[in-house]
C-alpha cells in the first residue's frame, strides 16, 4: 500500500504540473495546480464528515452483531457448515482442531465479523501447520482454506451497508442479494480453482518430517468455541440450508427492490429477538457492542484521509479523467463501468485503500450510492476479500514461504467474484 499511495499522489502531482505548464487562462477556470491544492483541503475535511457521519450506523451493527454472537449464531452457522466441511477437507481428520477453527473462521466472515474471523483464521493454519509433514510449504488443505477465505459467502457485510447509509443510500442494505450471488460464485470458483491448481504444484516427497511445533496457546473463550464447533447438525439439514440460500438469490432478484426497505428493521427486530430468545441481556450487550463501534469507526479516519486525498488528486489533476475515457469504451460493453475499475484493482491489494475508494465513488455527486457504479462497488466491496493481507497473515503466522497453488486459486476466485458481481448488479438492475 505504500507504493501504491505514492505512485497516486505523485502520477497526480507531475501530471497536474505537465498542465500547469502548458496551461492557458480560460475565464474563471482555476489553474491546475490551484484545482489539485483545493481538491486535497476538500477531500481531507470530507472524509473526516465522512467518518464522523459514520460513526452512528457503524455502532448500530456492531450492536446487533454482538447481541448475534452472544446468542450463539456464530455456533449455529458452524454446526450447518461442518457436514460440508469434513468432505471439502477430507485430508483433515473430523475432530482435529484445525476443522473447528476453520469453520467458526468462515462462520464469522459469513456475518461480517471480521475482527473475530482473523484469531480463528490463524488458529486454524497453526492446527493445520501441526498437520503439515513439510514445514514451510503450504498442504493442500492451507491453499484451500486461504482460497475459500479471501471469498467466502458473505451474508451480512455491515460495513458497507453502514457506509452505504452514511453516504445518504434511500436503500442501503439493497446490495445484500448481489453480494450474496457474487460471494456464492466466486467461492463456488475458489473450491474448483484450489482442486485443479494443486496438481501443477505438487509437494515434494523429499525432506518430509513431521511437524512437533506447538500450537498456540488458546484462549478459555476461543478454546470452548472450538469444542462447540466439533458438533454438527445431520447432513440433510445442511442441505437444506444450502438449499435454502441458494433460493434467495432468484427471490431477491426478482423482489429484491420491493423487499429491501424491510431488510434493516427486519435485521434489528430478528436479531434482538433472537437474543432475547437465547436469554442475552440484549441492550447491555447490544451497547457493549456499539462501543467497539464506535472506536472502529474512528479508527478508520486517518485511511480515509490518506486514500481520499490521493484519489481527490488523481481526479482534479486529469489523470483519472484520462484513464475514464481510454478504458470505458472497452470495460462498458462488459458492465463494468471504468469508474468502477480502481476498486476492483485496488480490493485484492488493501483494504483501506479499496474502502477510501469506495467512499469516494459513492460520495460522488455524479454517482451516488444508489446508482448502478455505486451499487456495484458496494458489492465488490462485501463479496471479496483483501487477498494479499490474509495471505501475508495466515501464511507468515506458520512461517510458509512455499504457497504453491494458494495465490493461483485466490486470485483467480477474486476475479470471478468481478464477474459474478458484475452479473449480479446486472440482473438487479435489469
Amino acid at each position: 500500500m505504500n507504493r501504491i499511495f505514492l505512485i497516486i499522489v505523485l502520477a497526480a502531482v507531475l501530471f497536474a504540473g505537465w498542465k500547469q505548464i502548458v496551461f492557458q487562462p480560460a475565464g474563471e477556470a482555476p489553474a491546475p495546480m490551484e484545482a489539485l491544492s483545493s481538491a486535497m483541503v476538500e477531500s481531507a475535511g470530507g472524509a473526516v464528515e465522512l467518518a464522523i457521519g459514520l460513526v452512528g450506523v457503524m455502532t448500530l451493527f456492531m450492536g446487533l452483531m454482538k447481541v448475534a454472537e452472544a446468542g450463539g449464531m456464530l455456533t449455529i452457522l458452524a454446526r450447518l457448515i461442518r457436514p460440508l466441511m469434513i468432505r471439502l477437507f477430507p485430508d483433515v481428520p473430523a475432530d482435529h482442531p484445525a476443522m473447528g477453527a476453520m469453520i467458526l473462521n468462515l462462520s464469522a466472515n459469513a456475518l461480517g465479523l471480521g475482527n473475530a474471523a482473523t484469531p480463528f483464521g490463524i488458529r486454524a493454519m497453526q492446527e493445520l501447520d501441526r498437520l503439515n509433514r513439510q514445514p514451510g510449504t503450504a498442504t493442500d488443505a492451507m491453499a484451500l482454506f486461504l482460497a475459500v477465505n479471501t471469498s467466502s459467502v458473505t451474508l451480512l457485510p455491515t460495513g458497507v451497508i453502514a457506509l452505504r447509509a452514511a453516504a445518504g443510500s434511500a436503500e442501503p442494505a439493497i446490495i445484500l442479494p448481489t453480494t450474496l450471488l457474487a460471494t456464492i460464485g466466486s467461492t463456488t470458483v475458489a473450491i474448483l480453482a484450489a482442486k485443479g491448481y494443486r496438481r501443477f504444484a505438487p509437494i515434494s516427497p523429499t525432506t518430509e518430517v513431521e511437524n512437533d511445533k506447538p500450537a498456540k496457546k488458546s484462549q478459555p473463550e476461543e478454546t470452548s468455541s472450538l469444542e462447540a464447533a466439533q458438533d454438527s447438525y445431520p447432513l440433510w439439514v445442511s442441505i437444506l440450508a444450502l438449499v435454502a440460500l441458494a433460493a434467495l438469490i432468484p427471490v431477491t432478484v426478482l423482489f429484491g427492490k420491493s423487499l429491501s426497505p424491510w431488510i434493516l428493521p427486519l435485521l434489528m427486530a430478528g436479531f434482538l429477538v433472537f437474543g432475547a430468545l437465547r436469554r442475552v441481556p440484549v441492550y447491555e450487550v447490544f451497547v457493549d457492542g456499539a462501543k467497539e463501534g464506535f472506536q472502529v469507526a474512528l479508527r478508520i479516519i486517518p485511511y480515509l484521509v490518506a486514500i481520499l486525498v490521493a484519489v481527490a488528486m488523481l481526479r482534479a489533476s486529469g489523470a483519472l479523467d484520462l484513464l475514464v475515457g481510454a478504458l470505458a469504451p472497452i470495460t462498458g460493453r462488459f458492465g463494468l463501468p471504468a469508474e468502477a475499475l480502481p476498486m476492483a484493482l485496488m480490493r485484492p491489494l488493501s483494504g483501506s485503500g479499496a474502502y477510501g475508494i469506495l467512499a469516494s465513488i459513492i460520495n460522488d455527486p455524479t454517482i451516488g450510492p444508489d446508482s448502478y457504479t455505486g451499487v456495484l462497488v458496494s458489492t465488490l466491496q462485501g463479496s471479496t476479500e483483501t487477498t494479499f493481507y490474509v495471505m501475508a497473515v495466515y501464511f507468515g503466522a506458520v512461517q510458509v514461504r512455499r504457497i504453491r497453488h494458494a495465490m493461483a486459486a485466490a486470485l483467480t476466485a477474486d476475479a470471478a467474484g468481478i464477474i459474478f458481481a458484475v452479473l449480479a448488479c446486472s440482473l438487479f438492475f435489469t
